[in-house]
């Protein structure tokens, strides 16, 4: 029966993505930044699943700083399109644990759906999400998340909050 995973690797690997996703619905910015890796790689990608975001359209594609600039923003309130705050909730499913990279960091993917409510309407984002985490000091950081959203091939009226 192929490789199997630790239920007690299971178990961090879920409590650290459904973690995420709280601090991500509660705009807890600051806590979700301190959730990266300092060579951390945040990646949205457009028109499709890509697989080179050096060569193809991407919706967001962060380096480490590019991450902190974008909390800095969110944090200034002056993001039009988030004034008042999106009220946001995810639901995670299908959390597996996909194996190691050869760095030695750990593959996750996992399922979700947002709903998004805010003064213009409401909108459920659907996405799979893969992840690289690394243990550092004893807990688990990103050092990459890759956000494909269902729908990227049609318009996007806004994404102005944190996937």
């Amino acid at each position: 029966m192929g490789d199997r995973v630790s239920l007690e690797l299971l178990s961090d690997v879920q409590q650290f993505v459904f973690r995420e996703a709280r601090l991500q619905d509660d705009h807890q910015y600051q806590a979700w930044e301190s959730l990266w890796t300092d060579d951390g790689v945040y990646w949205i990608p457009a028109n499709g699943d890509s697989s080179d975001p050096e060569r193809e359209m991407s919706i967001v594609y962060d380096n480490r700083s590019r991450i902190s600039l974008r909390v800095k923003q969110l944090l200034t309130g002056k993001r039009h399109t988030q004034a008042p705050p999106s009220r946001l909730r995810r639901i995670v499913s299908n959390v597996e644990v996909l194996g190691t990279t050869d760095s030695g960091d750990i593959k996750v993917g996992a399922n979700t759906m947002i709903f998004e409510s805010n003064l213009r309407d409401d909108t459920i984002w659907a996405t799979r999400n893969e992840y690289a985490l690394r243990p550092q000091e004893g807990e688990l950081r990103m050092a990459y998340k890759k956000v494909l959203l269902v729908n990227n091939e049609k318009a996007l009226y806004t994404l102005s909050f944190l996937v």
